[in-house]
């Protein structure tokens, strides 16, 4: 039986003229109503001024403005600013809300062009001669009010306070901090300081004993008369940072933030630092000056309910155990992309501060680090522990960290346990004393990209399933395996656990970079070495017996480096140096090397997410945080790389000769 079909095809109705202008109208009335709402919505979004000058009972116009961004923050609401004016604020801003999403923020920011600010120190005066170059201040607690940097130790866990008490507090000379001592004639008579990067800084020293009563500060300040110099103390335990969880959506810019009496902050203990984000979401930190945190700069770290520094609090247990006890509770509190990370840190100078520059346990999760210039951590060197670094994050979920100078910090960058879909791309790291790059319990995948890694260890690996293109390696590499330790893999750009298990090792796809040696002796060439459980060198021979092979390609070695035993293609290039060198001018950073003509020979090959394939243990892809197939088709500086035969090392065609190229 056929059927025949009717198609219909409907025309929209030509409305009368009369009609047609009532249309007209509608619309009209329309917008209308729309650009009302607009107005409307612009006019409930209020500008806070704050001002030196100020009083915080005024309303906070621009010509009535408050004295004290704490007075404006109890004001703000979500879609409000709070500029702040040109003078220095001696207060801890507790922001005691944020903003609802990243469209309605509560903004805090540095009036264009003005330089503003924020201590967590205040100037003392009355300092009295004591003998010598040493002299003394006397302060009631009730100066303090309820927290004293100077009846409060570094305490937590990992950390190492080389035999001696240490305090969250410092003295400051005309705006550089002094060692503090733990005896009070070494005051009189200071002892060198074994580490510090400061060879003559360390001869400037204080000492603080407290009673129910006062406080007693004795410093060394050679032959200034502390009277008349500007001499602070620590008073605050941080600049910015809300006292709860779940202050979403703030932004912090353009400030000068220094100078506060930060805690210790290990991955199992609420970290706070001189500006933090206290387990909250969609923080923008940018264009701010940190500095002077007596333990760490920035913080994106987990908060307290989860546990706080629970290892040392129960020694039974091991550390690492205890941390994946952390998780499980954090999991059970609601950690995941929806309630907390995806924050942004960017254009900030970071430097002076003895822990991190930046940190993070769980709290940095899908989260941009970027543009960063972070140095001077760790250099006093007075307490050690396992969680000092330029950047220091732990589980770093789909987190980006791009385009950063790194350098003088001890440990360049530190990726301990989950890093996973994290990319580290277009970085320029060098005079780290440590490390440039350490990946520890990881299972991968995560990518490392187009870096410039420049120190005497340009990598130590304690991981597994990393993806290394295109980078710049003029220092060792250093391969060990984790078998004591079982640590988490994920589900795919997701929070949720997927399994745990330990480090064997291997397992990394390497293709496109360049290994640069010290020149010694080959060692016996390409052959299998013997099967240590710690191995460095020049190169990616550091793996041959590792439990899982690498996968590899397109890789060049310059001056003794030497290639893993199994690489087809391998660009040998023994009796050549490039000769890395930076060069500081001012604000610039140029690298010197000389690649030759030879670089070109490499069989280098297009790398993606086809090519890089599925790590081992998790089995998920090297792709884009969105799950969108990733390609490595820009260099160090964006330009555009070949498709056929990519340059090796983060530079596309960089030229012949001696080079100087500009990388900061």
């Amino acid at each position: 039986m056929n059927e025949t079909r009717r198609i219909i095809v409907l025309s929209p109705a030509v409305p009368k003229p009369a009609t047609r202008n009532r249309h007209t109208r509608d619309i009209k009335s329309l917008a209308a109503l729309l650009l009302l709402a607009l107005v409307a919505h612009a006019a409930s979004a209020r500008e806070f001024h704050v001002s030196v000058n100020g009083d915080d009972n005024n309303d906070g116009s621009s010509p009535k403005p408050l004295r004290t961004i704490s007075a404006a923050a109890r004001l703000a609401q979500p879609r409000d600013v709070i500029t702040v004016h040109t003078g220095t604020y001696r207060e801890r801003v507790t922001p005691p809300r944020g903003g609802e999403s990243d469209a309605n923020r509560i903004v805090y920011q540095a009036a264009p062009g003005e330089k503003v600010v924020i201590k967590g120190s205040e100037v003392i005066r009355n300092w009295q001669f004591f003998k010598g170059g040493m002299w003394k201040v006397t302060v009631p607690n009730s100066f303090f009010g309820s927290y004293n940097p100077y009846k409060d130790l570094i305490v937590g866990d990992w950390f190492n306070d080389r035999g001696r008490p240490h305090h969250t507090g410092e003295v400051y000379l005309n705006g550089k901090s002094l060692f503090e001592t733990h005896l009070l004639e070494r005051v009189l008579n200071p002892q060198p300081m074994s580490g510090a990067r400061d060879s003559e800084a360390f001869t400037y020293t204080w000492f603080a004993e407290t009673d129910d009563k006062y406080t007693y500060i004795y410093a060394n300040f050679h032959d200034k008369n502390p009277n008349q110099e500007l001499v602070e103390i620590n008073v605050r335990d941080s600049c910015f940072y809300p006292d709860q969880p779940g202050r979403d959506y703030i932004t912090v810019r353009g400030f000068h933030m220094a100078q506060a009496a930060t805690q210790w902050a290990a991955p199992t203990a609420e970290q706070m630092g001189l500006i933090g984000t206290h387990w909250s979401k969609g923080w923008i930190i940018e264009n701010n000056v940190i500095s002077d945190s007596k333990c760490s700069g920035v913080t994106l770290g987990k908060d307290r309910k989860t546990g706080h520094n629970v290892w040392r609090n129960d020694p039974r247990k091991d550390g690492a155990t205890h941390y994946n006890e952390v998780i499980v509770r954090a999991l059970e509190g609601g950690w995941s992309r929806e309630k907390i990370g995806s924050h942004i840190v960017r254009n900030n100078t970071i430097f002076n501060c003895e822990q991190t520059g930046i940190c993070g346990s769980l709290g940095a999760v899908y989260s941009l680090i970027a543009n960063n210039h972070i140095y001077n951590i760790w250099t006093k060197r007075q307490f050690a522990g396992a969680e000092i670094a330029g950047v220091k994050l732990h589980a770093a979920i789909d987190v980006v960290i791009k385009n950063n100078r790194i350098h003088s910090a001890g440990r360049g960058l530190w990726m301990d346990w989950m890093a996973q879909g994290t990319r580290i791309t277009g970085n320029l790291l060098y005079d780290n004393s440590t490390d440039d790059l350490f990946v520890e319990v990881d299972h991968g995948p995560f990518l490392v990209d187009n870096n410039l890694f420049l120190s005497g260890l340009s990598l130590l690996d304690m991981s597994e399933g990393g993806a290394y293109a295109h980078n710049l390696m003029s220092g060792r590499t250093l391969s060990r395996p984790e078998p004591r330790r079982s640590t988490p893999y994920h589900k795919a750009h997701s929070t949720a656990l997927a399994g745990l298990n330990s480090i064997l090792g291997g397992d990394n796809r390497c293709y496109n970079n360049i290994f640069v040696g010290n020149g010694g002796p080959p060692a016996g060439g390409t052959e299998a070495d013997a099967n240590p459980l710690r191995f460095g060198g020049y190169g990616l021979w550091v793996y041959n017996h590792r439990e899982f092979p690498l996968q590899t390609g397109g890789n060049v070695y310059f001056k003794g480096a030497r290639a893993y035993f199994k690489e087809d293609g391998a660009l040998n290039l023994s009796e050549a140096d490039p000769k890395p060198e930076i060069v500081e001018e001012g604000d610039r950073v140029y690298l010197r090397l000389n690649l030759g003509a030879d670089l070109r020979k490499a069989a280098t090959r297009l790398v993606n997410t086809e090519l890089l394939g599925k790590a081992k243990i998790s089995g998920l892809a090297y792709e884009n945080a969105d799950g969108s197939p990733l390609v490595i088709d820009s260099d160090y500086f964006g330009k555009k790389r070949s498709e056929a035969n990519p340059t090796p090392g983060p530079f596309e065609t960089p030229g012949q000769g001696e080079l100087k190229l500009r990388v900061w």
